[in-house]
């Protein structure tokens, strides 16, 4: 196997994490708060704050990289084009998802603390979630965007 064509599935298989990860990481945690239950949305925010820290973040990182490895070994411009498109939606992606991640670890300790005094979910968990929620929506534009960009390569 070529180093393009090593790259390249380190490139699918990072962009496959990153909406796959978000995408099982919104099911889930709307999941949870659906039930009002401190006790399993504590639990679920914590799986969910792993899952991010572990797979989201790593992929993060590892996308630039092979993309701009891709882009090199191709000879494409990596500012303008589909590709400089796919990096400002990215840029969308990462300004909505690095607050999503505070709210959910925020998510977490409002349940933890509702679980352990025994009490339902406070009015700020709710007023976080809203916020969560709403932020999940560019971000999973953003990255469907990426995706057909990657795919499509349309010429403009």
């Amino acid at each position: 196997m070529d180093l393009y064509t090593l790259v390249k599935v380190a490139h699918i298989i990072g962009a496959a994490v990153l909406f796959g990860t978000g995408a099982g990481i919104a099911f889930f945690m709307l999941m949870a708060h659906r039930t009002r239950d401190p006790a399993l949305v504590a639990h679920t925010a914590q799986i969910v704050v792993v899952a991010d820290t572990i797979f989201t973040a790593s992929a993060v990182v590892a996308q630039p990289l092979t993309g701009g490895t891709l882009a090199h070994l191709a000879g494409f411009p990596i500012f303008s084009g589909w590709i400089g498109l796919s990096l400002i939606l990215y840029g969308v992606t990462g300004a909505f998802w690095l607050p999503v991640v505070w709210i959910q670890i925020r998510l977490r300790d409002l349940a933890r603390v509702a679980a352990r005094a025994g009490q339902p979910l406070p009015p700020a968990y709710f007023r976080l979630f809203r916020v969560w929620f709403v932020f999940g929506f560019p971000a999973f534009f953003a990255m469907l965007g990426i995706i057909w960009l990657m795919v499509t390569k349309p010429t403009f």
